[in-house]
């Protein structure tokens, strides 16, 4: 339970106190009522004694009476008879009173810690304690107890009357008549014998003081000095001390006496329907368990009074008057008071008592010498006991049974009220518990729960430990009024009092268990103030229960609720709401806020109301589609008829996903127009992606580098027109003026039911200073807050005029700070509310610093606040011709036009792609065509050839450095380098197929600048990505290899050495895209050092034709490039060389096929010198310094041996036929020759999966470096020279000497040692199928050295026994360089068979 202020036993205590009654003359009503008080009133403020009574009990021992308070009620009849339940008066003047008792703002609070539940929620209830106390007060005199029964009655006369004597008989004749007549049922006398104390009033400003003093005299001759006072008052006149502040105790008292006074009135009234007020009445169209869908009860809602009408008072208290309360009294009139109220309690009152309870006990005494069969015997013979009576009105059952006044039963009782009454719990204890046993015997059930409620609440105010609480005394007695007896005024007096002891013990659990007991549906008002205490049971445990402290809060909301006690049900549904919230119980979530908000617009809260009913509506609700729009209509109605603001207020519906805002910046992208194909940029159809992020930014900075001397900027920011959560919005974007701004928001309707929005427009606010974040709106702030429906200002708006949402469905609409009216469909427009919903996107969260991982922080998002920036020039691109097909190699040309929208020029136009391979704009601006090509339709630059074909090259120098642009960004060639306003320029673009077959994503990203320098924004860019099909078209595979003609048999005209170069082509297309066949029709070829020097074609006059599948195998011989053409002034120079295969020969040097071959070699020289620097960075890591340089150097003489850097391009024309048409399609295919020895393909190797390598905890020693003999074995070349044939007679000559000889030929740069050894056996298989039985005469081992390049013949000679065809290749050279002497000699590779014929003469 609540605390209270004051203790247990001081409740107990003050529960049961001796009555007195009050009667006085007219006089004396007339003087009291100068101070705005009855007499009676006018004593309250003093019934307390501030000092101690003493008494004697029957044993002579002396008791102390601490703290006592009598009650003084004014005398009232009243002849109805003892209810068993409240009146309905008496329960509307307890409902006032709870009403009345409101919790206030600056109350002391409580908070509870339980478990992660943090409760706050007020430490009192004063509405319950001012209930409890005037339930108690109010609560009408029985017959089976005595302890409300008047003790004493104060006569009272004024000292003016004439014979103030006569008028103290006629009060006391009064008096006696009406408790002895049999008239009146109420009041209800202790004993017959009352007391009689009299009074004499005397007025000090009035009567004579004199005459008072003599008429008091008279009154203690005649009463004694015991039996009457002389009270003197209204010593206060208005003349003197105006200003003098005298206090007022009455005002606390006037409530309570005026509530108590009511009762009185109502019970003895005949006509009690005018207290009657049937709040359950008005309660049951509003219970708030029922959430009713209908819009009848929105109607009702508003006819509800928020205020409760009170009950009506008694017109004739003079508490009713108007003016302030004791104004004739001095504060000594106020002492004269107090000591009169010592006086009667101490000479008059207590006395009395002592008395009485020794003539109870003198009368018990004398019949205890009885037995009790005996005396049982006596009283039911002879009717000397009780007389078996019924009550007319009551049941014929035992509990209805009556005892008699005289009954001895009743005497015991008597006297243990008397005892309780002075604070003698002792004897009260023995005195209850004696008269329980005669109650249960005659089973006489109200009597006996009487004596054990009064027996458990003696043994409780006995104190100390001599007598424990006897609880079940309590629960037996609840039990028995409640259901025996059937009189729940007395089981919720019961209840009250156990439930404080309880509480006292620590007991919470047993008081609320009893509280909970005593709930029923006859009265709400008692029902729910038990609740709320059985809640704050539950809260004060040692281990607090906390639902069931919010279950029981909301049983009490309602039981408040049907009371009529609508703030007080308003207050426990938000108390219990804090147990509810955000803790998953969603329905009862809904049915609190539901409840919350429909009081709070009873009780003229529409705040409250509003917030209440928009927590249903944006939590995710688990009710049914019909419940949901229930909820909707309230939240709806409840917002248009009581919520009055001057801004658009927030609205709950529908849930926008702040954080899934788009922000999109400049116009959207132009469609395409006829043939052209506009650039795709950026839209908000895309998804965002991480990578492809990242792709544009490494694009962007390698235009911004060339755009910068190679370097980019430190305040570099990639350009970000789509911001979305995964942007970096850290920045405040950059919009340019008269450029839009796209804002797409994302809803969710989380209702099962449709919800309808109109008239959907932005709301924004622009500050020219930049400090847009500020809420405040200074002079140069513009906003359309205030005029939300038209543009303000230079901005537009755009406005949605209608916009559905079904149920559970999420949209996107392209908004900012959103407008628009909310209604639930067509049909009740009269529930359309306008309102708006604020974009607040959190940044992401913060986790550097240790304040930041302990709590949750959110870094800034700036993508709705831009910076508008000046006119910056704004181009589109468009695309003419452009393909989505192509075969690998193809070469397409297209057309690409740029336009300048602006009004800005623009300049510096670039391109970079992540295809660099893929599309050229040419060598140089134009690129003039020959008018062969031009009549062929061909992209590439051709002139005409003889019939006869020749197979010699035609050779061309150029410079790389005329094709390449550094970091693959390209600049394009515009007039001018200026894009004016308004202005457009078409460029051709030759375009080539991917080597690889499939579909590529091949992305564009164009760079320009404005005109004008110095802007915030530097440069502006523009994406475009295509798609393109690649289909396969040819298979090129080139080897070399050395020619085994000797030197001097090959050297051409420009004395050079030849290599032979074999090329198979074959059509691997297999007639994808209508393709009929290939045509070769020219080779080229391209390097610093080697050239394509003749066309080995035996079939001279057939031209090379591949079908599907077909193979082709052409042989080409190479030689080495002279000196002056390798190296021209240390610029790089390279060679091209055609050999054309058809009627044309196509300049290979020019565009677009020297742009394709030099982008393609730029970027296989990127590809092998990022291979070389890891193999070089690994080598590094892992070797010794020496032994690095020691294996460099034998690298570089290997390959100066073998390498061969030989570019070969291939010209192809592919027949097509399409739609009935033939087509011709050209194109070109490259193949990097590298080493001699060694193939290469024109297409890559599919790189395979690496095999999981097993972990290893400790790195393994570095292998020795071991050098591949392959590349040693071509430092010396060998050719034989001898006769083909040889005709020897073998007859007359049994040998054949034949002269050989050797020539060797150094490859190498470097001095080589070799090695010469004529003793080996081939066992090679092309040597085992000639004859082998010959032998070498002479030296058969040589050692020589060669210097570099340098060519040696050696003379050998080979003896033959017999005719035959002999393989003169046996010879074995091993050679290695002169400076590796720690190296063994590697054996060289031997040319092809040498074969000679030995013929018998």
């Amino acid at each position: 339970m609540a605390q209270c202020v004051q203790s247990v036993q001081e409740f107990v205590q003050d529960s049961f106190v001796p009555m007195v009654a009050v009667l006085c003359s007219e006089e004396a009503e007339r003087v009291t009522r100068k101070n705005n008080l009855n007499f009676a009133e006018l004593l309250r403020p003093f019934c307390r004694l501030t000092s101690e009574g003493h008494i004697r009990d029957p044993n002579n021992q002396l008791q102390v009476v601490k703290n006592l308070r009598i009650c003084v009620n004014n005398l009232m009849t009243s002849p109805t008879t003892t209810s068993t339940s409240p009146s309905p008066a008496q329960r509307q003047l307890l409902s006032d009173v709870v009403l009345s008792c409101q919790p206030q703002e600056s109350a002391v609070t409580n908070v509870v810690m339980a478990g992660d539940y943090e409760l706050n929620f007020s430490v009192t209830t004063p509405w319950f304690e001012a209930y409890r106390e005037n339930f108690l007060q109010s609560m009408p005199a029985s017959d089976h107890e005595f302890l409300n029964h008047y003790l004493a009655c104060l006569l009272v006369v004024s000292s003016t009357e004439a014979v103030p004597v006569e008028q103290f008989l006629k009060l006391s004749q009064e008096q006696h008549r009406i408790q002895h007549s049999g008239e009146y049922t109420n009041p209800k006398w202790f004993i017959p014998n009352t007391l009689k104390y009299y009074v004499l009033l005397h007025d000090m400003c009035e009567g004579d003081e004199q005459r008072a003093d003599l008429v008091y005299e008279d009154m203690k001759q005649r009463y004694g000095s015991q039996g009457c006072y002389l009270l003197k008052m209204n010593s206060r006149t208005f003349s003197a001390n105006v200003d003098e502040q005298i206090p007022d105790p009455w005002s606390q008292y006037l409530h309570k006496n005026n509530l108590h006074n009511q009762v009185n009135i109502a019970n003895s009234s005949t006509c009690t329907g005018c207290f009657i007020y049937s709040s359950d009445e008005m309660s049951s169209s509003l219970d708030p368990l029922q959430l009713d869908s209908s819009m009848a009860n929105l109607h009702n809602l508003s006819a509800v009074h928020a205020d409760l009408k009170k009950g009506a008072k008694d017109s004739n208290s003079p508490a009713c008057a108007a003016g302030s309360h004791g104004a004739c009294l001095t504060l000594n009139d106020h002492d004269y008071i107090r000591q009169f109220i010592q006086e009667f309690t101490f000479r008059g009152l207590l006395p009395h008592i002592e008395k009485t309870i020794r003539q109870l006990n003198d009368q018990l005494v004398s019949r205890k010498g009885l037995s009790r069969s005996l005396f049982t015997a006596t009283k039911k013979w002879f009717g000397g006991g009780k007389a078996p009576e019924k009550s007319i009105s009551e049941p014929k059952s035992t509990f209805g049974l009556l005892y008699p006044p005289e009954a001895p039963e009743l005497q015991i009782r008597k006297m243990a009220d008397l005892c309780l009454l002075v604070q003698h719990y002792d004897l009260a204890y023995s005195c209850y518990h004696t008269a329980k046993k005669d109650f249960l015997s005659d089973q006489a059930m109200l009597y006996a729960a009487g004596a054990l409620e009064m027996a458990a609440v003696s043994a409780f105010l006995q104190g100390g430990a001599s007598r424990p609480y006897p609880a079940h005394y309590m629960d037996t007695a609840i039990q028995t009024y409640r259901d025996v007896c059937k009189n729940m005024v007395l089981a919720e007096r019961c209840a009250l009092l156990s439930a404080e002891i309880l509480k006292s013990q620590g007991k919470y659990s047993d008081a609320a268990t009893l509280l909970i007991k005593m709930t029923s549906e006859d009265s709400d008002l008692r029902s729910a103030l038990l609740l709320e205490q059985a809640a704050h049971c539950f809260i004060n445990m040692r281990n607090p229960m906390v639902r069931k402290f919010a279950f029981h809060m909301i049983l009490s909301g309602h039981r408040f609720s049907k009371a009529g006690q609508r703030r007080h049900a308003l207050r426990c549904y938000c108390q219990a709401m804090q147990v509810y919230k955000e803790r998953g119980w969603s329905l009862a979530e809904d049915h609190i806020n539901f409840t919350i908000g429909r009081q709070s617009f009873t009780l003229r809260q529409p705040e409250d109301a509003v917030t209440a009913f928009r927590q249903i509506l944006i939590n995710d609700s688990r009710q049914t589609a019909k419940q949901q729009g229930a909820f909707l209509r309230e939240y709806l109605y409840v917002y248009k008829s009581g919520v009055l603001t001057v801004s658009l207020p927030q609205l709950p519906l529908p849930c926008i996903h702040s954080s899934a805002t788009r922000v999109y910046f400049g116009h959207e992208r132009r469609l395409a127009e006829g043939e052209k194909q506009a650039a795709t940029h950026v839209s908000l159809d895309q998804e965002y992606d991480q990578d492809l992020s990242a792709m544009w930014c490494h694009l962007e900075e390698q235009l911004v580098a060339s755009a910068n001397g190679g370097v980019v900027p430190g305040n570099f920011q990639p350009t970000q027109c789509c911001l979305n959560s995964q942007t970096d919005n850290l920045r405040h974007p950059l919009a340019v003026v008269e450029e839009p701004i796209i804002v797409e928001v994302t809803f969710r309707n989380p209702l099962k039911v449709s919800l309808a929005l109109s008239s959907l427009s932005l709301l924004w606010r622009f500050t020219v200073d930049g400090s847009s974040s500020s809420n405040e709106m200074t002079e140069e702030t513009i906003t359309n807050e205030e005029t939300s429906a038209v543009g303000v200002g230079n901005m537009n708006k755009y406005t949605i005029q209608e916009f559905h949402l079904g149920p559970e469905e999420t949209k996107m609409v392209i908004r900012n700070h959103i407008d628009f009216l909310l209604f639930t469909d067509q049909q009740t427009l009269d529930l359309m509310v306008r309102g708006k919903q604020d974009l607040n996107i959190l940044g992401p969260r913060l986790n550097l610093t240790k304040e930041d991982k302990m709590s949750v922080r959110h870094g800034p998002d700036r993508r709705l606040n831009p910076i508008i920036t000046p006119p910056m020039p704004l181009m589109e691109v468009f695309f003419l011709q452009f393909p989505t097909a192509l075969l690998c190699g193809e070469i397409r040309k297209a057309y690409v036009e740029f336009c300048n929208v602006s009004g800005v020029a623009l300049c510096g136009l670039r391109v970079v792609s992540t295809h660099a391979a893929f599309f050229t704009f040419g060598s140089q601006a134009t690129t003039p065509l020959s008018p062969t090509s031009a009549e062929n339709c061909s992209a590439y630059k051709t002139l005409a050839t003889p019939l006869q074909r020749t197979s010699e090259a035609t050779e061309s120098l150029v410079s790389a450095a005329d094709f390449r642009q550094p970091s693959g960004v390209i600049e394009i060639p515009i007039d001018g380098s200026i894009l004016q306003p308004g202005q457009s320029t078409q460029l051709p673009l030759w375009l080539r197929g991917p080597d690889q077959e499939g579909v590529h994503e091949i992305n564009f990203l164009f760079y320009y600048e404005s005109a004008e320098k110095g802007l915030k924004i530097s440069h502006r860019v523009l994406r475009h990505t295509v798609f393109i099909c690649a289909s396969r078209s040819l298979s090129i595979q080139a080897s070399a290899c050395r020619s085994s003609v000797p030197p001097h048999h090959c050297l051409d005209e420009k004395g050079s050495s030849g290599t032979l170069v074999f090329i198979d082509v074959e059509n691997i297309n297999t007639n994808e895209g209508g393709v009929r066949e290939f045509h070769i029709v020219q080779v080229s070829s391209s390097s610093q050092h080697w050239r394509l020097h003749k066309y080995i074609n035996p079939n001279k006059d057939k031209e090379c034709k591949l079908g599907s599948r077909e193979r082709a195998k052409l042989c080409f011989r190479a030689a080495r490039c002279k000196p002056s053409e390798a190296t021209s002034k240390a610029v790089k120079k390279y060679t091209f060389s055609d050999l054309s295969l058809g009627n044309e020969q196509i300049i290979s040097s020019t565009t677009p096929c020297g742009d394709f071959f030099f982008r393609c070699l730029t970027l296989e020289t990127q590809e092998a010198y990022g291979a070389s620097s890891r193999i070089s960075s690994v080598s590094r890591s892992q070797g010794s310094i020496p032994t690095e340089n020691r294996s460099s150097d034998l690298t570089d003489i290997a390959k100066e041996c073998s390498e061969l850097d030989l570019n070969i391009i291939v010209i192809w024309k592919a027949y097509v036929v399409e739609d009935n048409k033939q087509l011709i399609l050209e194109g070109q295919l490259h193949v990097a020759l590298q080493t001699i020895g060694k193939e290469a393909s024109s297409l890559t190797a599919k790189e395979e999966a690496q095999e999981m390598v097993l972990l290893k905890f400790k790195s393994d020693l570095p292998p020795p470096v071991i050098l591949p003999s392959a590349e040693f074995c071509q430092l010396i070349k060998t050719n034989l020279h001898y006769p083909e044939t040889c005709t020897h007679p073998f007859v007359q000559e049994s040998l054949c000497l034949v002269p050989v000889t050797l020539t060797l030929s150094n490859c190498s740069l470097a001095q080589v040692d070799v090695i010469i050894d004529l003793r080996h056996k081939s066992t090679s298989p092309e040597s085992l199928e000639v004859h082998s039985s010959f032998a070498w005469v002479g030296q058969t081992q040589y050692k020589l050295q060669l210097k570099p390049k340098e060519v040696l013949c050696l003379t050998l000679q080979a003896c033959f026994l017999q005719a035959g065809v002999y393989n003169l290749n046996t010879p074995r050279v091993f050679a290695k360089p002169s400076e590796q002497s720690t190296m063994c000699e590697t054996s060289q590779q031997t040319a092809t068979p040498a074969l000679i014929v030995i013929s018998d003469a």
